[in-house]
Parts: structure tokens; C-alpha cells; sequence
């Protein structure tokens, strides 16, 4: 699936109630409660023990979570994930192409 297939399947999804997307403030909210959840993750795969009846957590479920809630974002705004994706790798690659060491058997 790309960026803008997943965009045009959140949004069919959406479009289905009333009440359309949530404003960008409680889209901010729920995406730093993502991420909290994706640190939860990370820490229990890292040494800390979860709490008597809590799951360890599923990181690629978690880090799928925050992809909703941003591709919501994006089409709340009218923003186009693949096109501004892709300018944004050009930039990584222009910006830091000789930052790190390239593997040799690349």
C-alpha cells in the first residue's frame, strides 16, 4: 500500500461519520499518547519488567498507530504524505551524504 492509498482508505473510513476528523490539537494529543505507548514498548523490550497484568506491547502495532493518526493529520490539512515524504528522503539524502561512513559491502 502506498502513502496516498492509505490515505484515501483512513479518509473513505472517516468520511462515514459525522463527526469527520478530530481538530488538529486532539490529533496532536492522541499522536503524543502513540508515541508514549511506542516508549512503553521500547522499555519493556529493554530491560523494564511490565507491571503485574500488562502487556509487553507490540511495537509494529504501535508505531502502525501513530501512522493513522498522522495520516489523519495529513488529510485534515489537505497534505499530500507521498509527495512531502519524498522531499523529505531528497533532503536526508542531499543533507547528509557524507555525515556517516558507508558500509563497504554496499
Amino acid at each position: 500500500m502506498t502513502l496516498k492509498e492509505a490515505q484515501k482508505q483512513v479518509d473513505a473510513w472517516i468520511s462515514q461519520f459525522e463527526e469527520g476528523y478530530f481538530p488538529p490539537l486532539l490529533n496532536l494529543a492522541r499522536l503524543t499518547e502513540e508515541v508514549g505507548e511506542i516508549a512503553r514498548v521500547i522499555s519493556h523490550q529493554n530491560g523494564k519488567t511490565p507491571k503485574p497484568g500488562e502487556e509487553a506491547g507490540d511495537l509494529g502495532e504501535e508505531l502502525a498507530d501513530c501512522l493513522f493518526v498522522i495520516v489523519c493529520m495529513a488529510n485534515r490539512e489537505g497534505i499530500d504524505l507521498e509527495a512531502v515524504f519524498e522531499k523529505v528522503l531528497e533532503k536526508y539524502a542531499s543533507r547528509d551524504a557524507g555525515r556517516w561512513k558507508i558500509k563497504e559491502d554496499s
